[in-house]
């Protein structure tokens, strides 16, 4: 699963032009979580000088969409994943290499449950994003809806059940 993982990470940094665009790297997919990084740039700053709050948002969407991912990565095929809503809040100017982590908040048992009986899960995905001291800048919650495409497979799996 590891291997299906990376390879999930991998696609995702070339799959949205935008978040290439503005430095985003995704940098880890788990079953538990994702971690994405900001590489900062004059191109993403704002007029203070500071990492622009629209980049901190991309930053913060592609974590949410590793986290997502992580936990249906063996049939993350088989199913078609939508951002529904999001929210930000931020606490401090941006400055330097920023670090997201995102965990979604629901057992993923559960989520493979719902794909299985309703063809959808509705579930939110926490944001924490970090500059170079370990201070959290800001905060992000993203609301994803996946439905599958078609039937899963019966023997598809999701750790942490």
């Amino acid at each position: 699963m590891e291997a299906t993982r990376e390879f999930i990470r991998d696609s995702l940094n070339g799959m949205v032009p935008f978040a290439t665009h503005c430095g985003v790297e995704v940098t880890e997919v788990t079953a538990e979580g994702g971690r994405a990084e900001l590489t900062p740039s004059v191109e993403i700053e704002n007029h203070l000088g500071t990492l622009h709050a629209g980049a901190l948002f991309t930053l913060g969407e592609a974590a949410s969409g590793a986290a997502m991912s992580g936990v249906f990565a063996d049939m993350i095929l088989g199913v078609i994943p939508v951002a529904a809503a999001a929210e930000i809040s931020f606490f401090k100017p941006a400055r330097g290499r920023i670090r997201a982590h995102a965990r979604v908040n629901q057992n993923s048992g559960g989520l493979l449950d719902a794909i299985r009986s309703d063809g959808v899960a509705r579930f939110k995905v926490d944001v924490t994003l970090c500059d170079e001291d370990d201070l959290e800048v800001a905060r992000l919650v993203v609301d994803w809806h996946v439905s599958n495409k078609g039937k899963i497979p019966e023997n598809a799996k999701t750790e942490g059940r």
